[in-house]
């Protein structure tokens, strides 16, 4: 691998608060070695559609504190075929960009896998996604953000869930992923939390109802919105058909939890693995996913970290239903 000179950064996929905390980090490190840097606008239709601004030290200030991302983000349909992977490559080499780091989840890692196979760019992926659902690092960009802002709704709706002794349903992000939910149900002491990797967690719940003439007290349920009986719609259908004298209510917290300023702990891991993307780059490393594992920088392939599956937390899961009761 020749001396990089001129990094591309790119983000892609879902945006996630701490975004440009890491863009930052990249910048200012990179210009530390006296390496340019380019921003990829609109994450892979960026590089296909030759939508390159240069970033500087001045332009990559006062974004710390920032969430979405300064560069836009997309999922691009053209970057699947191979004839849109032509294109960037062309516009890569047009502009002697000499690698390219992209923040984003398992699409970015996968996209930024094939594109190395195929054309050889150096490619290295930062974690950004609330979901924390990558292999690789304990942490990823925007989780520990999108968690606390789960946890505040929920306290508000707590406030209502008790003045009127409702039960709440309470839908969070979590596709293939009960982090989020787990989490912050936690944290807001939820009497249930539902989620994908934990199989009769319904029973599990409507056994922490008791009694079906049990005295009517107001309650929590986080439900991820991957979780295999259905969204959180379906299953307070489910629940209010064994218990038709309580009518639960249902909210969805959809986007806003992408959305806000980044937590002090996104924006610190933000940085680490910024700059942690270019030094690697520096020494000669590429083809990789940075993390952070036990407070330790730590890097995998990215073809490892797409083929690996995260390990949920049991241990939490159990203590989240001791304390609920």
């Amino acid at each position: 691998m020749k001396r990089v000179e001129k990094i591309g950064i790119l983000t892609s996929g879902g945006d996630s608060p701490g975004m440009n905390a890491c863009i930052r980090a990249i910048v200012r490190t990179a210009v530390s070695h006296n390496i340019q840097c380019v921003g990829v606008l609109e994450g892979f239709d960026g590089m296909i559609n030759e939508q390159f601004v240069e970033l500087t030290t001045q332009k990559a200030a006062n974004i710390l504190h920032r969430g979405g991302t300064i560069l836009k983000s997309s999922r691009s349909t053209e970057f699947r075929t191979k004839e849109g992977r032509e294109k960037a490559f062309y516009n890569i080499q047009k502009n002697q960009i000499d690698a390219v780091i992209c923040i984003g989840g398992d699409g970015t890692y996968t996209g930024a896998h094939v594109f190395e196979t195929e054309f050889g760019v150096p490619m290295i992926g930062c974690p950004g996604t609330i979901d924390n659902d990558l292999f690789g690092t304990d942490y990823t960009i925007g989780f520990h953000t999108a968690v606390d802002t789960v946890v505040n709704a929920i306290d508000k709706l707590r406030d209502t869930a008790e003045s009127h002794n409702m039960v709440f349903f309470v839908e969070v992000m979590g596709r293939h992923c009960g982090d989020i939910a787990l989490m912050a149900g936690l944290a807001a002491g939820a009497q249930t939390i539902l989620v994908p990797e934990v199989k009769d967690d319904f029973d599990v719940m409507l056994e922490s109802f008791g009694d079906l003439n049990r005295k009517k007290e107001f309650s929590i349920i986080v439900v991820a919105e991957g979780e295999e009986l259905g969204n959180a719609t379906e299953i307070a259908h489910k629940f209010e058909a064994i218990y038709p004298a309580i009518k639960p209510r249902v909210t969805i917290l959809g986007h806003i939890q992408r959305g806000g300023t980044p937590s002090a702990n996104d924006r610190i891991l933000a940085s680490i693995i910024g700059s942690a993307a270019v030094q690697n780059l520096i020494q000669g490393n590429h083809g990789i996913a940075i993390g952070v594992e036990n407070n330790k920088i730590s890097t995998y392939p990215l073809q490892q970290v797409i083929k690996s599956k995260r390990t949920f937390n049991f241990e939490l899961w159990n203590l989240s239903q001791i304390l609920s009761k």
